[in-house]
């Protein structure tokens, strides 16, 4: 059974796992907010278009690689992503981000993964957004952790995970921010790690 956490809260994802991990996939869902009688009618919600994108940093929080809409894979091949979905519509997963943990360069120790909304619409306008870690082997659902902050802030730094001696952390972060793409929440990304 998956676990739902809340911020700040962290886990080993190979005692969740109960075996060793070799690939997980973060997946993101989201819907667009439809207000009104006109809103839920029209369902409009082309200028909502949420993207997540996974960070990859070295042991002294140094940027090694960005994977997002504009480069889908990691340059060693690690790490890849399903691809930019623009509307949040329908059940499941928008867009998925899948790692390779056996083929992550030993420099990695760190992936930060983000979501930003590149349209600039604010998360006034999204509902119902979480973002989850599944053990890609046998497709079970590990943790949960739910977006339900709104507000005028355009991007979230969902979470991160951690190579330690026993394992991968994962660690449910949450941190708003106004950045539009991955490249704004570099910094932001760092920061929520070191804390």
């Amino acid at each position: 059974m998956a676990l739902t956490l809340t911020k700040n809260q962290t886990i080993s994802l190979e005692k969740t796992a109960g075996s060793g991990l070799t690939n997980i996939s973060l997946g993101l869902g989201w819907d667009p907010v439809k207000s009104g009688f006109l809103g839920k009618l029209m369902g409009k919600s082309d200028d909502i278009d949420l993207d997540a994108s996974c960070i990859l940093f070295d042991a002294s929080m140094k940027p090694v690689d960005l994977v997002w809409f504009k480069q889908l894979k990691s340059r060693d091949g690690s790490i890849r992503h399903s691809g930019d979905n623009r509307t949040g519509e329908g059940d499941g997963d928008d867009e998925s981000i899948a790692v390779d943990l056996a083929a992550l360069p030993p420099s990695v120790i760190h992936l930060v993964f983000t979501v930003n909304s590149f349209t600039g619409a604010n998360f006034e306008r999204i509902q119902n957004a979480y973002c989850r870690i599944v053990n890609a082997g046998n497709k079970s659902e590990l943790a949960r952790f739910n977006l339900s902050e709104q507000g005028a802030h355009t991007g979230v730094v969902m979470a991160s995970m951690t190579r330690g001696a026993a394992g991968w952390e994962f660690k449910a972060i949450g941190q708003t921010t106004r950045g539009r793409t991955a490249d704004d929440l570099v910094n932001l990304a760092a920061q929520a790690v070191r804390a």
